[in-house]
């Protein structure tokens, strides 16, 4: 489609197919004549066609999605050029007020992204782009329409400066943004409060839609300010309630001012729900302020006005009928607890009054437990944090916590046991389904559970008493299951989860012999409550009951087992009157006869299989534990007949799905630890124990190369895989690892490469496979080093070549992939074969030199299929997905640590791919990725540099060496630009970022600026020149002393000297360029 002459009409129907067609093909062809308009000479002419006459708000959409591209290219608009953009799109909003919100915010983008990328540039001496903040400031004395437009574009700018783009420097963004924060951010904050009070000292009229989109926009523009990433530090913000907000010191006055937080709470107070969220948003922002910004009286006296802020609120609740408003009051207190010390906060005058209107706020809600269930967590998460820090008050004032805790705890409990009515009743959403939330809350009640436990534990015994006979005269009565059984079976769920979360609550707070009988009596109505649901299997199973049972056992388990607790603990004082249980061995006996009684009876049910496994697998950690398991007879049971017969889970049928198989794993990790106990060298117990595992194989022996019941040989391939990957993981000493290794080799592994040639494409039948194998060559205690008249390691690691020489070469054959098939299909088999490749080129129990001296070629072929592998995949795929990048980049150290000679025999595009990937994973987020591309760039470096210092010497010995070393130094004349941009990337590093890794770093950088001295005196003299006069002397002495003392080669004692004075370069450089920073023409980076 030939763009030079398209009409107008022509680009509306292109911008209709583009964005609101329904054709797919229509679409795609849309998006390519799109491609074509932005590379067009015609595209600024074309764009001011869309926004002048276009009659649709798409067209104009289209014009500023045009720009936008344009304005974003690495290679930039001459500045005139985006000067002019930038100035037609402020009149351009200006003088259109009717535009759809879409496309005036499509327009503001472009405005921010120009200042953004522009915000260094210089123009007669001044920085222009930074103009942009005037020319606000002209909206801002306008109608209220204009006013709302400047603050939506500063609003978008600082969101644009806080916005990280990774198609650029990580350090470019930084400077760009530590700029903004120094030069612009505190006005902006300060114009956007100052907005605030006008409007508030006004008559607020809230029918008046102007005014109240005016304060909306205002408000979110003083978000924005606070949501900006101050220090670099991109918190995740899925934590947000831990966060603290580092505001720079500068902003001090703005927050010691009252009438600052006065604003805000008065806002909220006067505004309409929608808009009063968010000042109270605000407000929790504000009580996120880091406590370093305050001395400690100022401290105090912000936290005093912050607390009168909060009475105030509870004092005058109307407002937080609204869920909105209500979940940005529980995040405010929240984050109280969070930033302020409980000894802190009983100082406050008002402490007595908040917490008592805390505590009654949060009865109140624990009792609506179906309003905004999401909040009570926050609520939940501020009195867990004040009951752990009473031990640690030093104040005389009373903390009150004893008082309301209890209160806190009964409500809840009570809540809950009345909700359980009206959720079968009515047929709501039961809370019990969401196990995640649930076990989320009595981990945070675990706590609070503990304070004053004397009255949780009465009302606890009283309501499980009660309950518990109410349900045994149900099971007593003729009329069978009905509404009142489900509804007692819910309650008893409800004080099962309770009685394991106040046994856990043992271990976070102070607790005396009284409370271990106190656990003990509630333990055991648990344990009698569980027999009694025991015995009504298989025919009446209860899921729920089932979870709440086994996250009772498991707090048990923490709380009373193993080597922490006294022998003589308590806590089985009733215990042993009433079920016998007199110490730890009684209670192993019954938690593992209950392990196999669910896993005989739960088969088809995976959460509670999972979790039985769970248990059984936290139960085998420690010698001492497995050795008192090993004499109990349900553990003996258990090795004895691990089959389906016995244990439902382990069988194949279709009815299970494949993604349950992964709890097989589980199982047989700690059925092996088990064995191991006393196992010793006994290899016909090892071959009992393997039985059912040798029938599996030797029945998919006898029907793999028929053609009936294909499907049933995948099922029992990928259970195999599973459990043999759950027994190697157990294997830790050289003799039981042997024991394995003779089992499956050479009868059964040639099963696997089979099934891996016919199921390549089946990523659920190639991962159990491929990932046993990444285990089996994993070195783990030594565990591999065999005997030296044993060729294990040799056959192995052939085993191994053979398997992902046959997986490449099949999965390639599959051709190109989506998007969303890419990783599942192909991915994440190529990741598993690269972690294969690394443990065994890492595991030393492979001679390599071996395989060339006696013509085999299994080390040769494994190396070509990681090359003919590496090269179907993109460098932005290595680095966009990190199982793949964190097998990829350690394999790639090994290889060039130990296998020079391959990495030089490469082709030239291979060579210069692998290379491009190291200068690339240099300048990763991850510190595990860009210190193995330091270490990988370093071993090429020495590599090269050795053989460069030997060039000359007429040695007529390793011919073949300097061989593969010219092969290499040719490469590297041919492409000088691979080493420059990686020594830029890595100075980059250590000048502009927080650098964390910064010894792996100094040790390829040596190499780096030895090999390229000339390119480093143009890096050294491009970051002086962009400095001013003082700062360029400064910035000579620190590069002076860079190099002080350090020779041409190297050694380990030059490199050790090298990385002491980088360190101290480092320091310096931050200080030099840290002084008025903001204030000087400077180039952002040294890649520019």
């Amino acid at each position: 489609m030939a763009l030079h002459f398209q009409s107008l009409a022509e680009l509306e129907v292109l911008c209709t197919h583009l964005y609101i067609g329904t054709d797919l093909s229509q679409r795609i062809e849309a998006e390519k004549a799109l491609l074509e308009l932005i590379d067009s000479p015609e595209c600024l002419s074309k764009c001011q066609l869309l926004l002048e006459q276009g009659t649709t708000s798409y067209a104009q959409l289209l014009a500023a999605t045009c720009l936008s591209k344009l304005v974003s290219r690495v290679s930039p608009l001459p500045i005139e050029q985006r000067i002019d953009i930038k100035n037609y799109i402020l009149h351009y909003v200006a003088s259109q007020p009717k535009l759809a919100p879409f496309v005036f915010q499509a327009l503001i983008q472009v405005i921010a992204k120009i200042s953004k990328l522009g915000w260094f540039e210089v123009q007669k001496t001044q920085f222009v782009f930074r103009e942009i903040i005037a020319d606000v400031k002209k909206f801002l004395q306008g109608a209220v329409e204009h006013c709302i437009i400047g603050v939506i574009i500063l609003s978008e700018l600082t969101q644009e400066m806080n916005l990280v783009d990774c198609s650029r420097p990580s350090a470019k963004h930084r400077k760009i943004a530590t700029s903004f924060r120094d030069t612009s951010l505190k006005d902006i904050l300060v114009l956007a409060c100052s907005l605030l009070k006008e409007v508030f000292t006004k008559p607020l009229n809230l029918q008046d839609q102007g005014q109240q989109n005016l304060v909306m926009q205002v408000l979110k523009l003083v978000l924005n300010c606070f949501d900006f990433d101050f220090i670099g530090s991109s918190a995740d913000e899925s934590a947000d309630d831990h966060c603290t907000i580092h505001i720079p010191t500068t902003w001090r006055t703005i927050f010691l001012e009252p009438e600052t937080l006065d604003l805000f709470f008065n806002l909220y107070h006067s505004l309409s729900p929608l808009l009063s969220q968010l000042a109270l948003s605000c407000l929790v922002q504000f009580a996120s302020t880091r406590r370093s910004l305050f001395s400690s009286p100022e401290r105090a006296k912000y936290l005093g006005n912050l607390i009168k802020g909060v009475k105030r609120i509870l004092e005058n609740p109307q407002g937080l009928s609204d869920p909105g408003n209500y979940h940005e009051f529980c995040r405010f207190l929240a984050r109280l607890k969070t930033n302020y010390q409980l000894g802190e906060l009983v100082m406050v005058k008002e402490y007595p009054d908040v917490i008592r209107l805390i505590a009654n706020f949060t009865i109140a809600s624990l009792q609506h437990w179906e309003f905004s269930p999401n909040s009570v967590h926050y609520l939940l998460t501020l009195w867990q944090r004040m009951v752990a820090s009473v031990p640690f008050v030093k104040s005389t004032e009373p903390h009150l916590l004893d008082t309301y805790a209890p209160e806190i705890m009964k409500a809840f409990i009570t809540s809950r046991l009345e909700s359980v009515a009206i959720v079968v009743r009515d047929n709501l959403n039961d809370p019990l389904d969401d196990t995640a939330t649930v076990f989320q809350q009595l981990e945070q009640l675990c706590t609070v559970s503990r304070c004053e436990y004397e009255k949780t534990y009465a009302l606890l015994i009283q309501l499980f008493d009660q309950n518990a006979h109410n349900y045994q005269k149900l099971l007593h009565s003729a009329s069978g299951i009905t509404m009142e059984m489900a509804i007692q079976e819910g309650r008893l769920t409800w004080l099962v989860y309770l009685v394991g979360t106040v046994v856990g609550g043992r271990l976070t707070y102070t607790s005396t012999d009284e409370h271990d009988v106190m656990d003990g009596e509630l333990s055991c109505r648990v344990f009698q409550l569980m027999s009694l649901m025991d015995n009504r299997l298989p025919q009446c199973p209860n899921e729920k009951v089932e979870l709440a049972i086994l996250w009772f056992l498991d707090q048990f388990r923490k709380t009373y087992v193993g080597d922490q607790l006294q022998r003589t603990s308590k806590v089985y004082a009733h215990m042993s009157e009433v079920l016998g249980i007199t110490d730890e061995n009684h209670v192993l006996e019954t938690l593992t006869t209950k392990i196999v009684k669910n896993l005989k009876y739960w088969g088809r049910c995976e959460p509670v299989i999972s979790r039985t496994l769970q248990l059984l697998n936290d139960l085998c950690v420690g010698y001492i534990l497995l050795k008192k398991l090993r004499k109990i007879d349900a553990v003996k049971f258990m090795l004895k007949n691990h089959t389906s017969e016995h244990f439902p889970f382990l069988g194949i049928s279709d009815s299970y799905s494949l993604s349950d198989f992964r709890c097989r794993t589980t199982f047989y990790t700690a059925l092996t630890r088990l064995l191991m106990v006393d196992l010793g060298e006994d290899e016909d117990g090892f071959e009992n124990f393997m039985l059912p595992l040798t029938v599996s194989f030797e029945t998919v022996l006898q029907i793999f190369n028929n053609n009936f019941k294909q499907q049933d040989v995948k099922r029992m391939l990928i259970g195999l895989a599973r459990d043999l990957r759950g027994i190697a993981f157990a294997l830790n000493t050289k003799t039981s690892y042997t024991m394995l290794f003779d089992w499956m080799y050479p009868a059964y592994l040639p099963i696997l490469q089979k099934a891996i040639e016919r199921w390549y494409g089946e990523p659920a039948c190639t991962t159990p496979i491929l990932k046993l194998m990444a285990e089996l060559m994993q070195n783990r205690s030594e565990r591999l080093n065999f005997d030296v008249s044993s060729p294990n390691g040799i056959l192995l690691f052939r085993e191994a070549s053979k398997m992902i020489c046959t997986y490449g070469s099949q999965i390639l054959s599959l051709g190109s992939l989506s998007k969303d098939q890419i990783y599942p299909v192909k991915l994440k088999g190529i990741s598993i074969c690269y972690s294969t490749l690394k443990s065994a080129l890492c595991g030393n129990y492979v001679s390599f030199g071996v395989f060339k001296l006696y013509g085999d070629n299994h080390f040769d072929n494994v190396l070509q299929a990681f090359v003919k592998m590496l090269l179907s995949v993109s460098h932005s795929d290595l680095l966009q997905y990190r199982k793949l990048n964190q097998s990829y980049y350690p394999l790639l150290e090994y290889l060039t640590q130990d296998h020079m000679s391959f990495i030089t025999n490469l082709d030239s595009p291979v060579l210069l791919y692998v290379l491009t990937s190291i200068s690339e994973g240099l300048s990763a987020l991850d510190t595990v990725v860009s210190s193995s591309c330091c270490t990988s760039l370093d071993h090429v470096l020495t590599y090269l540099f050795k053989h460069i210092a030997k060039e000359g010497k007429k040695a007529l010995r390793c011919r073949e060496a300097t061989q593969a070393g010219q092969r290499l130094l040719h490469f590297m004349q041919q492409n000088p630009n691979v080493l420059q941009q990686m020594m830029s990337a890595l100075m980059n590093t250590i000048v502009y970022e927080d650098c964390r890794n910064q010894w792996s770093v100094s040790r390829p950088l040596l190499g780096l600026i030895l090999l390229n001295e000339e390119y480093f005196r143009e890096l050294r003299a491009s970051l002086i020149n962009s400095q001013s006069l003082p700062k360029q002397e400064v910035l000579a002495q620190c590069f002076q002393n860079l190099m002080e003392g350090v020779e041409q080669n190297l050694s380990v004692k030059n490199r050790d000297r090298f990385t002491q004075n980088l360190s101290v370069f480092r320091r310096d450089v931050a200080e030099a360029l840290r002084s008025d920073g903001s204030s000087e023409p400077c180039s952002p980076d040294m890649m520019s």
